[in-house]
């Protein structure tokens, strides 16, 4: 009976074994590798302002109320702001997702999609500072990562489209 059973044991092993390797290589990575964007110097004050001014306009002309933060490619503050009756856990949460953005080298949407996809994209749950939420955008000039902008206080579509107005007025 127990030889029975060891190679019934050992046979159920190698075919677990041989299905998760055929599942892992053919399954789809919902996470690509890092992009191949270097970090450059810090934005500068007047272009974290005028990042800023941009997403504040964009969430005025829908009648939004958004706290935004802009953080240097290390992910240290840089400018923010936060508008009147926003509430208050959108502070902590647009530093985040700005962090995140900048650390990470990718819009936090990216996570978000990952997470929602389930399966393999459930490990970003263990990822220290990756924000699953959509509203931090990477700010690219040159070519460089010069800092990230991170939005919160509405929707997840809300506050993406809040940071991409922002983030596309730094040249």
């Amino acid at each position: 009976m127990f030889q029975t059973f060891s190679r019934f044991s050992a046979f159920a092993v190698l075919f677990v074994a041989s299905a998760s390797i055929t599942f892992a290589q053919n399954a789809p990575v919902p996470f690509a590798a890092p992009p191949a964007i270097p970090y450059g110097l810090s934005i500068t004050l007047d272009s974290a302002k005028k990042a800023v001014t941009a997403a504040v306009s964009e969430a005025r002309k829908n009648n939004w109320t958004m706290a935004v933060a802009i953080v240097d490619p290390a992910g240290y503050l840089v400018y923010f702001e936060k508008m009147d009756g926003t509430q208050t856990g959108s502070v902590d949460v647009s530093l985040d997702k700005a962090r995140s953005a900048a650390l990470f080298r990718r819009p936090t949407k990216v996570f978000e999609d990952a997470l929602a996809a389930g399966g393999l994209g459930l490990r970003f749950l263990a990822l220290r500072g990756a924000v699953p939420v959509a509203g931090g955008i990477p700010i690219i000039v040159d070519g460089k990562l010069i800092g990230a902008i991170g939005v919160s206080g509405g929707t997840n579509l809300q506050d993406e489209a809040t940071a991409d107005a922002g983030s596309k007025v730094v040249k």
